[in-house]
């Protein structure tokens, strides 16, 4: 059964300045907001990247600057996926949140599959400061508002240690961003594997979180090599990446898809191993789409058939944890011109 959320929760006016939200939900299912999975926001890179970088998606834009720490790297957004997952958790219970968020750092080290020795506490001190200092400029919508942002991946953050300076720390306070918040507010969230935290080798991660963002719960999803190697935004040569998604499909160790590299055609193909999909639990009634709708819909066809962006529709429905929909016959229907325009529209990354 899923619990619809009430969004009157999430109104500025609900949730004051100084409130403060506490991650204490142990078993809180991962999840990241789908702009992240989207676009490049984070270096793959281990070592300081202190360039600008700048990258475009149709009429969308993005550009990155780092603080002189560098890029915040992807093992860094571990502890915004620990907030946001704990954010939906408790909105899922029908309980108030807040952007300032308290972590007790232990529990975030054991969340995220890592040590807990001196350094590891200390490694999530460098990210706090990495994600603070990494500023974003974009016009990428964010619980569907599309305007011109300037934020940190993080705006501010704080550390407790026990015993003074020198001590382990205790817990992390961060307040995160309003477009960050925005996108929670609104649900534009999927779920990630639990085993994502598994995947050391930074482009795994991230060709999982395109993967997850696209191919979804299709049964398969092809993308060029050379696109992909676009949006992973690897600064490594493309031969390198294609070393690296060759290795990949040897393996095959993908949580929720399998690979097959076709070298011949420059492409690569995720099929859906299905197994997680099917241990969901699935929601007792669809939102009801009208036959207007549906004929309303036969101009956004393209390759896609009205019973296929039905079934789509459905899926992403499902994936962003089944929110109260008012109006089905709107809601499928602007997700159809949204497909559209964006195959139509074609980019830099040429999806």
């Amino acid at each position: 059964m899923t619990v619809e959320i009430d969004r009157n929760l999430l109104l500025p006016e609900r949730y004051p300045q100084d409130d403060l939200f506490v991650c204490d939900i142990a078993d809180a299912t991962l999840k990241d907001i789908m702009q992240d999975m989207e676009y490049p926001f984070y270096t793959l890179s281990k070592k300081p990247d202190t360039s600008v970088r700048r990258f475009t998606h149709g009429e969308n834009w993005l550009e990155i600057t780092p603080s002189v720490k560098g890029i915040a790297t992807i093992y860094d957004k571990d502890i915004l996926i620990y907030a946001i997952s704990q954010l939906i958790a408790k909105l899922n219970k029908g309980e108030k949140v807040s952007n300032r968020v308290r972590i007790n750092c232990h529990e975030l080290l054991m969340f995220a599959n890592r040590g807990t020795s001196g350094k590891d506490y200390n490694a999530v001190c460098e990210a706090i400061d990495r994600l603070a200092g990494t500023r974003i400029t974009t016009n990428i919508k964010s619980g569907g508002e599309e305007q011109y942002s300037n934020f940190g991946l993080i705006e501010a953050g704080s550390v407790r240690r026990k015993d003074g300076l020198d001590g382990r720390i205790q817990w992390v306070e961060l307040k995160l961003s309003d477009w960050v918040f925005n996108a929670i507010r609104a649900n534009e969230v999927l779920t990630l594997h639990r085993d994502y935290f598994r995947l050391r080798k930074p482009i795994e991660r991230r060709v999982y979180e395109v993967a997850r963002k696209f191919c979804g719960r299709q049964s398969k999803w092809t993308i060029s090599i050379a696109n992909l190697h676009k949006r992973s935004g690897s600064r490594g040569s493309i031969k390198e990446f294609r070393r690296a998604l060759r290795a990949l499909a040897e393996t095959n160790h993908l949580p929720d898809y399998t690979v097959k590299l076709n070298a011949a055609a420059g492409d690569i193909t995720f099929y859906n191993r299905k197994s997680w999909w099917d241990e969901k639990e699935q929601p007792s009634e669809l939102p009801v789409i009208s036959n207007e709708a549906k004929l309303n819909a036969e101009k956004y066809t393209r390759d896609d058939s009205v019973d296929d962006l039905v079934k789509a529709w459905y899926d992403y429905w499902i994936d962003t944890g089944c929110p109260r929909i008012l109006n089905p016959d709107a809601a499928f229907i602007g997700f159809c011109k949204s497909k559209y325009t964006r195959t139509a529209q074609g980019s830099l990354f040429g999806d």
